[in-house]
């Protein structure tokens, strides 16, 4: 008995770095909720608010972030609210620790009992591994303060690093986890729009990691199920059916950046839309949708009516057939803004500062009208001192600068390459193999969620971080080699296996396959002789 309390002692000892990086999180955590007990607004957040508030459908973006309002709304406190937003921040950085963690652990296992001599550092380097991948998704400022917003980014990133976790659980995926990562894509899709298309990122990490027809299929239906059912409660609402009456008209706002209307000659009811910006300060998407010189402002109804929908996606369509290397260009310009060492004035000159912590804080009548409806004791903004001094120098000297993403992201890519040499052998294929059955689907899906935006709407910093999760699983599943069990480790022992999971789907079933692969082309050697 003491053994195995000692043992277990020394097991939980190994996730003591995580351990430090968590307790310094949920510090900062703390801190901003005592500083700031409202919320930070932002010019969506408004939307969001009225929806929860009259649980319904919104007009211009899915309504999942406002049910989670709609939940909270019972306990009528802005205070609860930022801090569940937080808590759920928290737990995206604990899905990366596990999801890193159970990589390290399959690639290095302990077998049976406690591993003693030379293989004790087995126990700790999960741990040392992980725990520093987690940083850049607990500790910058900038990702607390993108919590404490009214705003949808840190539940769909959390959705959908959920669903991502789901697909990569198992190496040989059960019905049920493609269940699990079909239906919290579709959570993530019905938060934002964002997160429509990067199901087809999941089904194809399902696909290589050969998930099976059953798992893909129903993770397919989990999928869509939830989706149909939001589009018919939208159809009660609106009498049509879709996700938003806006879908248009932020792709409109992105090729305002680049659309001369010389060179697209549009007809005369679409020549309405072509694009001005009398202040250069804002970005011609910005311009385009929320200024005076906006064309919606021409249109009753503004952007929510149908005809505004339709003037501004056939505009799209004509702006980017004529111009589609100007569209390339500014999709990939605005990708690489995430990669920027420094923040820049951009899409406005008070749009980025909206995303830190302020000094004081004012709220409009109209906000404040508004949130007494949700909380009645919080209808002003407050700002707590000394908390709010504490919160405010912490994002004067924790802040992590787009180029760290850039690393990772690279990292995640060439991190494979060390896997040309495998168990003694060269593998051509080796390291394609080894990137597209793990890092592929959390990098694809890192990698879509920075230029699904810059490609549909405009570039926005707070678009940047939701893919930090996912860079930082990319890395640590491209650089980590195979699973895989050590025989000197192997031997059976009273204690309990922890690792049986990894273990069952890792080197073993790989050697099924490249045994199944050479009796293939065995049989189909003996097929082509003569007299077969």
């Amino acid at each position: 008995m003491r053994e195995r309390a000692g043992w277990a002692g020394r097991s939980a000892m190994a996730h003591l770095p995580f351990v430090c990086v968590l307790a310094v999180a949920v510090w900062i955590r703390v801190v901003a909720v005592k500083g700031y007990p409202g919320p930070l607004w932002f010019g969506d957040s408004p939307g969001y608010l009225k929806s929860a508030i009259e649980l319904k459908p919104g007009e211009t973006r899915p309504s999942g972030y406002p049910l989670l309002l709609w939940l909270i709304k019972p306990f009528h406190s802005f205070t609860v609210m930022v801090s569940v937003q937080h808590a759920i921040g928290v737990l995206t950085g604990v899905l990366v620790y596990v999801l890193v963690w159970r990589a390290a652990r399959a690639a290095w296992p302990l077998g049976r009992g406690e591993p003693a001599g030379r293989w004790a550092w087995r126990a700790w380097v999960p741990g040392a591994i992980a725990a520093p991948l987690t940083v850049p998704v607990l500790l910058p400022a900038h990702q607390v303060a993108l919590e404490h917003m009214l705003m949808s980014d840190s539940l769909f990133a959390f959705l959908l690093l959920a669903a991502v976790t789901a697909a990569l659980w198992r190496r040989r995926l059960t019905w049920w986890l493609g269940g699990l990562a079909g239906l919290f894509a579709a959570c993530a899709a019905l938060t934002r729009s964002a997160g429509l298309p990067l199901i087809a990122v999941i089904l194809v990490g399902m696909l290589l990691r050969r998930a099976g027809r059953r798992a893909c299929a129903v993770a397919v239906v989990a999928f869509v199920l939830p989706i149909m059912g939001y589009m018919s409660w939208f159809k009660a609402e609106y009498g049509e059916y879709g996700l938003a009456k806006a879908n248009g008209i932020w792709l409109y706002g992105r090729t305002a950046d680049f659309a001369d209307c010389r060179i697209i000659k549009p007809s005369p009811e679409l020549a309405i839309m072509c694009p001005k910006n009398s202040d250069k300060r804002m970005s011609p998407a910005f311009a385009a949708l929320w200024t005076r010189d906006s064309a919606f402002r021409k249109i009753p109804g503004w952007i929510t009516s149908p005809e505004a929908n339709r003037l501004g996606s056939e505009f799209s369509k004509e702006a980017i057939k004529a111009q589609p290397r100007a569209y390339v260009r500014v999709v990939v310009r605005d990708t690489f803004r995430s990669f920027e060492w420094e923040r820049k004035a951009y899409p406005t000159p008070w749009t980025w500062l909206q995303y830190e912590f302020p000094e004081g804080e004012g709220w409009s009548d109209e906000q404040a009208l508004l949130a007494v409806r949700y909380d009645p004791g919080g209808g002003e903004p407050r700002v707590v001192h000394p908390w709010a001094d504490r919160a405010i120098a912490y994002q004067d000297r924790f802040v992590m600068p787009g180029t760290i993403l850039g690393v990772l992201l690279l990292g995640g890519l060439v991190g494979a390459l060390p896997h040309v040499r495998d168990r003694g052998r060269w593998r051509v294929l080796g390291p394609v193999r080894h990137w597209g059955t793990g890092a592929l689907l959390p990098w694809g899906t890192s990698l879509a969620l920075l230029v699904i935006p810059a490609a549909t709407a405009d570039f926005d910093y707070r678009y940047v971080q939701p893919a930090v999760p996912f860079a930082c699983v990319a890395l640590a599943l491209a650089i980590l080699p195979s699973s895989r069990r050590s025989p000197a480790l192997a031997a059976p022992t009273e204690e309990p296996d922890t690792t049986e999971a990894p273990e069952e789907t890792g080197e073993q079933a790989e050697e099924k396959e490249e045994k199944e692969e050479k009796e293939e082309k065995e049989e189909k050697a003996d097929a082509g002789k003569p007299g077969s």
